[in-house]
């Protein structure tokens, strides 16, 4: 038996609606099928018939209702005493670890963890939270708003998939979370019969190897997947049960190298970010394979394509992100390599290294897909990944196929050779593993028919403890981007002449270090907060203080998740929290978490977007009408009005929604990699 259906084969059906008792046909139809989401003709038409009924069954008012059972439990586990609480606790640590629990006794579990938040943290779940935490174990994707407390609703979920004894892997998007929230949340389990931990980049494999055997592991995505590549090349030969018990037997080795125990139940928090915008990528575990002719060859690429021209040598498709040489170009490039001998007399393999050096200089920018940092151990210079989703920095990840080397090449750094592969896969492929998944975020809506047909989760929409009364307000739309960079100035200007907080979200380091400068070059110099890859190491207490008084806070994408924002006294007086976006993503559910960032349960807040027609996402996505909108709008310096303004924000849904396609279609096409990858090399066991 290969060692991923060992840990987790195909994925089963999420357990129904505990209040349903599904007929033969219902079971059928919410049986997981183990072929591609993606099929056609007649499986096409039953998926989706199974998804509609699916998704008809994971209702927001289904979910209310279960929590209205639970909250009805209250009165009885408020007038336990703690002895007699944790004893029942136990009770039922006994009773799901044997698999034997019924619907109600779900429901009396979750009002039991419930009243131990309530003594353990002070904190007791909310009726939507409940509904939340419900639908988190019925295995759906659960819509939260931003400050809703995702945090204390998965504790419900994690303590019931605890008890089972499998484990449960409650995945956050950074080292610092996993293990506040272990921290935060650890009362809760240990009193509950629970044991719980947390790991990180740098926790060695007996601690990893501890942290995954507690029955609640808190984690990065990226650090779940790394763990489990590594397993895999640890095994070495044996790829099935037998094997390792067979070595166990005659050598005294088996699965004793091995960190993880399975994939068993995964509660993702950010589950957006990490099953959607990071699906596609790799996570590679390589070695170094030196090749000094290699290092040499990428260099000699960089200064040939720095003689090249656009147009002239070569075609930029700005949308697919795509270089292709003219004959003129080639043939240039052919008649530059040609004395440098080697590998330049391959005439494919010049063309490769040329136009990866191009695309490195065309689509690559020092402080927005990089930064060039001092590394940790040796000081000098190196080129570090920047997130473009989070804006955080990724220092263990490389580009793949030569561009790092380029990009390298480009800011005259030392060209490290590629590395070999020794193991990889998507996170995409690597999270429909896990026997059970679940998650939740404060955009989801968006992704819904994506989430099912990828992962088959539903998506269950969350209603806020308290109506949200932010007031979003409508796009300021500029010719210019030097002129929406000067209003943009004025607003923050005039927002703390009113001591009114203001959290401004940039999408790259540059745009962030740009607007810190204006506002220090001001003839009053405003003090303010910058948060971005660079300065990143202060992210959650600059973020938690970006409600107070006259605070201006300037950061990348990375503000709008983990950190929750409270107001200070007297900002409420004011109008909240004031979030500017100053530009519009390629996704509309990256600006809908930075405008979640204000009015959090309940509190006044405001949001706007100022962008302008020379953006990324208007210079990428819509060129043709970009440029008629800029004759329209001539030289004005004044936000757009009347049909001009009409036309600019249609040029923005356009721009996003044709973003948002291509980004599809590239998931799409890793996924069929990997269903190609499960069918062509099931037969082999390595897969």
């Amino acid at each position: 038996m290969a060692l991923n259906t060992t840990i987790s084969d195909q994925a089963p059906a999420p357990a129904l609606p505990v209040d349903v008792v599904p007929s033969a046909t219902w079971q059928m139809l919410a049986h997981r099928a183990p072929t591609s989401p993606l099929p056609q003709d007649f499986d096409a038409l039953f998926d989706a018939a199974r998804g509609y009924l699916f998704r008809l069954k994971h209702s927001t008012a289904r979910y209310l209702r279960m929590a209205d059972q639970v909250l009805a439990y209250d009165k009885f586990f408020a007038e336990l005493t703690e002895p007699a609480l944790h004893e029942a606790a136990l009770e039922f640590r006994a009773k799901f670890r044997t698999g034997k629990e019924t619907a109600e006794d779900v429901l009396r579990a979750a009002a039991l963890v419930r009243e131990v938040a309530a003594r353990k943290r002070s904190e007791k779940h909310y009726r939507v939270q409940v509904a939340g935490a419900l639908a988190l174990y019925h295995g759906c994707v659960a819509e939260m708003a931003t400050g809703e407390g995702k945090t204390l609703t998965a504790t419900i979920p994690a303590v019931l998939a605890g008890w089972r004894g499998k484990g449960c892997h409650i995945i956050t998007v950074n080292d610092y979370l996993a293990q506040r929230d272990a921290n935060l949340m650890r009362p809760i389990y240990e009193f509950c019969g629970l044991t719980v931990d947390s790991l990180n980049g740098e926790s060695e494999p007996a601690q990893r190897r501890h942290a995954y055997h507690c029955d609640i592991t808190y984690c990065t995505n990226k650090e779940v997947c790394a763990d489990f590549l590594r397993d895999r090349l640890a095994l070495g030969h044996m790829r099935n049960l037998p094997s390792a018990i067979l070595a166990k037997v005659l050598y005294g080795q088996g699965t004793d190298r091995l960190v993880q125990r399975g994939l068993a139940f995964a509660i993702i928090d950010e589950a957006d970010s990490i099953l959607i915008d990071e699906a596609v990528t790799p996570l590679i575990i390589s070695g170094d394979a030196p090749n000094e002719e290699q290092i040499e060859a990428f260099q000699e690429a960089a200064k040939i394509a720095s003689t090249l021209m656009p147009q002239k040598h070569f075609k930029v498709n700005a949308r697919f992100r795509e270089i292709e040489l003219t004959d003129e170009g080639f043939s240039q490039v052919m008649e530059a390599g040609e004395p440098l001998g080697g590998i330049w007399h391959g005439a494919r393999r010049a063309e490769e290294l040329v136009t990866q050096a191009l695309t490195a200089r065309e689509f690559y920018r020092l402080g927005k897909q990089y930064v060039v940092a001092a590394d940790e151990e040796s000081g000098d210079p190196k080129v570090v990944i920047v997130d473009e989703f989070t804006g955080r920095l990724m220092p263990d990840r490389t580009w793949r196929e030569g561009l790092h080397q380029a990009i390298e090449a480009k800011e005259s750094l030392k060209v490290n050779p590629p590395k070999d592969t020794f193991a990889r896969i998507s996170f995409q492929r690597f999270f429909r593993s896990y026997k059970r998944l679940c998650g939740m975020t404060g955009t989801a809506r968006e992704a819904t028919r994506e989430l099912w047909q990828i992962y088959h989760l539903p998506v269950v929409v969350i209603p806020t403890h308290k109506p949200c009364i932010r007031r979003q307000l409508p796009d300021q739309i500029f010719a210019s981007e030097d002129a929406k960079w000067v209003a943009i100035t004025r607003q923050i200007v005039a927002l703390h002449d009113k001591d009114q907080p203001i959290l401004v979200g940039t999408r790259s380091v540059g745009n962030s270090e740009r607007l810190s400068e204006m506002l220090a070059g001001l003839p009053t110099a405003l003090t303010h907060q910058v948060l971005n890859a660079v300065r990143h190491k202060e992210e959650a207490q600059i973020v938690a203080g970006a409600g107070s008084l006259r605070r201006i806070t300037v950061a990348t994408n990375m503000a709008g998740r983990g950190t929750d924002i409270k107001l200070a006294r007297g900002v409420t007086d004011l109008g909240g929290l004031f979030v500017l976006a100053t530009e519009r993503h390629e996704s509309r559910r990256v600006d809908r978490q930075l405008f979640g960032r204000a009015a959090r349960q309940g509190d006044p807040g405001s949001a706007v977007a100022m962008v302008s027609l020379e953006d990324e996402l208007m210079a990428r996505y819509t060129p043709r009408m970009v440029r008629l909108l800029r004759r329209l709008a001539g030289s004005t310096k004044a936000p757009l009005t009347g049909m001009v303004a009409k036309l600019a924000g249609r040029a923005i849904v356009r721009a996003q929604k044709r973003a948002q396609r291509i980004a599809l279609q590239q998931r799409r096409s890793v996924l069929r990699s990997d269903d190609w990858l499960d069918e062509s090399l099931g037969f082999a066991g390595s897969e």
